[in-house]
């Protein structure tokens, strides 16, 4: 599979895993390019021990990690979003109040769940976030209840 396939074919999906870790358009898609960039630059080096897929998701999966640690290091005043401002990129009210709700969850959460949603297998999911495979069922399961509690919330 040569860079312009693996592009075409993961932007989306690495896009939406972005924007479940850091709610946000635009830092989501600098998220994405970073993660792209690396995959250009190391897809050489690229060995086939896992899938290309499962590969893609844990550069994505480090590069959210980093912006998230780096953000958690500056001071609420130099945060770039007033916290209370929600950006869109779609003007559905339930698609911003899940990746709202999303973004709430503690960091291995978003991750999990964001996997998730993309139809990442469990197995691939146990690989990329490092825990076992029925550890990734428990929590996509209590992951899911918090998330339906917060939506029965939202619509009544």
């Amino acid at each position: 599979m040569d860079f312009e396939e693996i592009y075409k074919t993961y932007w989306q999906r690495i896009f939406r895993l972005c924007m479940g870790y850091v709610n946000d358009h635009d830092w989501a898609k600098d998220i994405a390019q970073e993660t792209f960039i690396t995959v250009w630059q190391k897809l050489p080096d690229f060995r086939n021990e896992s899938s290309i897929g499962t590969w893609i998701f844990r550069i994505a999966s480090n590069h959210c990690l980093r912006q998230i640690e780096k953000q958690n290091r500056m001071a609420k005043s130099d945060l770039p979003l007033e916290l209370e401002e929600v950006p869109s990129i779609n003007n559905e009210p339930k698609y911003n109040f899940l990746y709202q709700c999303i973004a709430e969850l503690p960091e291995i959460d978003r991750l999990i769940i964001s996997l998730e949603l993309e139809d990442i297998k469990q197995a691939e999911i146990a690989s990329i976030v490092g825990i076992s495979e029925s550890n990734v069922r428990v929590k996509i399961h209590r992951i899911k209840e918090k998330l339906t509690k917060k939506f029965e919330n939202y619509e009544h």
